[in-house]
């Protein structure tokens, strides 16, 4: 568990698909160890509850309770996802304002062409077309407030990592012993 001198991070991982989101979130993990959630958002939306992602879908409001749930039990939380800020900006809003710990929030800013050559590496490639990709993207659909840190997609996958262990702070703190 977390100590009261370092109190649970939350760190979102925000941009279009094939942006490096679940690549750096899965990097956060292996170079810190036990202590970090990972919610992410295709998991709870499409296989928890096999939704589409609508404005108020039910997703929304399962990923907060596991976000704040993860965090109230002194798990260091990364939420990566699309996370629309149409769909998903009061959410997240909610949870910045909400979070007494240190909070920390990146957009992976990957050009559309790069996210077509991206996704045709991934499993799902066969099954989402380039059509289906269009329209999901959106261009810098960053939060307002400036509260995101942009990384562009020139940035390597292992500075991008390090980047944010070292920002977040978890490159500092003592690892934890939960599970």
């Amino acid at each position: 568990m977390t100590t009261p001198s370092s109190p649970a991070r939350l760190i979102v991982l925000r941009g279009n698909s094939a942006s490096g989101k679940s690549s750096v979130a899965t990097g956060l993990r292996e170079r810190y160890g036990r202590g970090i959630a990972l919610v992410r958002q295709d998991v709870i939306r499409r296989e928890v509850l096999r939704e589409r992602d609508i404005p108020g879908g039910a997703n929304i409001g399962l990923i907060d309770l596991t976000v704040r749930h993860a965090l109230a039990h002194g798990f260091h939380t990364v939420l990566e996802g699309m996370l629309y800020v149409a769909h998903y900006g009061e959410m997240l809003a909610a949870l910045l304002a909400d979070h007494p710990g240190r909070t920390h929030c990146y957009y992976l800013d990957v050009p559309f062409e790069e996210t077509l050559a991206r996704h045709a590496t991934k499993p799902i490639a066969d099954e989402v077309t380039e059509h289906q990709l269009r329209e999901w993207y959106r261009p810098l659909d960053v939060l307002p407030g400036d509260v995101e840190t942009v990384v562009p997609a020139a940035s390597p996958l292992e500075a991008t990592v390090e980047r944010v262990l070292r920002e977040s702070g978890l490159s500092d703190v003592s690892r934890s012993t939960v599970g």
